[in-house]
């Protein structure tokens, strides 16, 4: 089984080539054309934290703890949330999976709060 991986987006080019990739942005990122997915690639706009979650956030790291504490909260709740966890497993199985994000920083960011939240998922299942 491989892991999932994390890629700034302007880094995309750094994924495996088997590797599943999975945007999991809700905002288009600027500067990135839509041609940048591959065939298989998705945009899951859907999983990413909501717009006044991400607004309170604002990428401060004293808040990153409480972030991640309301961000799990919403995607426990969140039924794209749920769908994407069974695809990623599957896709784990197949390749491996590289979720990308935007932001600058690459440790408090969503992507790696949601990189924890699928594997956390895949063990309750296991």
């Amino acid at each position: 089984m491989h892991g999932i991986l994390l890629r700034r987006v302007y880094d995309a080019g750094d994924a495996p080539p088997a590797a599943r990739r999975i945007l999991v942005d809700r905002l288009w990122p600027r500067g990135i054309r839509k041609d940048i997915l591959r065939p298989g690639d998705r945009w899951e706009k859907d999983v990413a934290p909501t717009p006044a979650l991400r607004t309170w956030f604002g990428h401060d790291p004293a808040r990153f703890g409480e972030f991640s504490r309301r961000y799990r909260a919403e995607l426990a709740a969140n039924p794209a949330a749920a769908t994407l966890a069974r695809d990623v497993e599957d896709a784990l199985r197949d390749g491996g999976v590289c979720l990308l994000y935007a932001a600058r920083d690459p440790v408090r960011n969503h992507a790696a709060v949601l990189r924890d939240w699928l594997v956390a998922a895949a063990g309750k299942r296991g």
